[in-house]
């Protein structure tokens, strides 16, 4: 680092430390401030000039404050005009099942501040068994507060038409556990899925920590009962002070964690009795190119649970996507 330069990690919409950074950095970057810059060569950096400038050599860094959290929920969002392309996978053996490995694929798009949508297709591969597309998730996510509080309350919707065969375990609920993992993808696949789901996403950031409690609410729109889950995590980066230039290898690229999920019954049966429980620790690196690996091994603590399954995931964010897809269509004019 040279001399004269202060570099900050910057947190959920650019704060640091409580304060807010400039507005054309995104969330979780480091941006250097010149402490000892002459006031006349100030006066001739306009704030376009600084963004641009911030833009350019920071945004390979924009990732660095993601949690490692496979299955809990923050109040982070997704930038607005960005786009985040992801695979959730999960495998494992339940009992005396054949080993699985389910997936998700994920579009996660910024539409405002405060809301973000995803889109995800599901599918499935049983080992003797057979290959399924088990069908497709969107969600919306709603920030309730615009600033910075001690607890960022976040509003979730999803609509699910996925089928019975569906092993991508996003979230567990009610009594979901090994035996419907069990099931062969021939008689579960005619079970037809298409449910609401809700969630109430309570968040914090303290002191380089993350932490999140979710309470989750389950209703097939056409039958069954409403069932419960929740989900609860913390986690932190290996160290807070990030580095002005491109980094691989840098311990703020790292995060470590560990997440809490299962299921709590149903309307009629609420509580802790037949429902399945895992804990899972989190790890996460974040390359200076923007791609971030996720792996986290999960193990069951119920009866019920499946006793092991390992969670592995690869995300990539286009910055700016919706900005560079207009422009596909539209010139600087607005016109086709």
């Amino acid at each position: 680092m040279s001399r004269g330069m202060v570099c900050v990690r910057t947190g959920m919409h650019g704060s640091a430390g409580g304060n807010e950074a400039p507005s054309c950095l995104t969330p979780a970057v480091s941006y250097c401030k010149r402490k000892e810059m002459p006031v006349q060569r100030r006066k001739h950096l306009s704030g376009g000039a600084l963004c641009a400038m911030g833009a350019f050599f920071l945004l390979p860094l924009g990732w660095a404050g993601d949690n490692s959290f496979f299955i809990t929920y923050t109040h982070q969002m997704e930038e607005p005009g960005n786009l985040e392309i992801a695979t959730k996978n999960v495998t494992g053996r339940p009992g005396r099942g054949n080993r699985f490995l389910g997936s998700a694929t994920e579009f996660e798009y910024g539409v405002k501040a405060w809301w973000t949508s995803e889109f995800y297709l599901d599918g499935q591969t049983t080992i003797g068994e057979s290959t399924l597309f088990t069908g497709y998730r969107w969600e919306n996510r709603f920030r309730l507060l615009s600033r910075e509080h001690w607890i960022n309350p976040v509003l979730y919707v999803e609509f699910e038409n996925i089928n019975g065969a569906d092993k991508s375990m996003l979230e567990v609920v009610g009594r979901d556990g090994k035996d419907s993992l069990i099931e062969p993808n021939g008689n579960a696949r005619s079970e037809k899925k298409r449910e609401l789901e809700a969630k109430l996403i309570l968040s914090s950031h303290f002191k380089g920590w993350t932490i999140a409690e979710n309470f989750i609410v389950e209703k097939n729109v056409r039958h069954a009962p409403y069932e419960f889950g929740y989900a609860a995590g913390v986690s932190r980066p290996l160290a807070l002070a990030a580095r002005p230039d491109p980094c691989n290898f840098c311990p703020e690229n790292f995060q470590a964690g560990l997440e809490m999920y299962g299921g709590l019954g149903t309307h009629d049966g609420f509580g802790l009795p037949g429902t399945s429980h895992y804990v899972a620790p989190t790890a996460a690196w974040t390359l200076a190119s923007g791609t971030a690996f996720k792996v986290s091994p999960g193990f069951g603590i119920t009866g019920t649970s499946a006793g092991f399954i390992l969670r592995f995931g690869v995300s990539y964010e286009v910055a700016q996507f919706g900005r560079a897809t207009r422009n596909l269509f539209f010139n600087r004019g607005g016109h086709k």
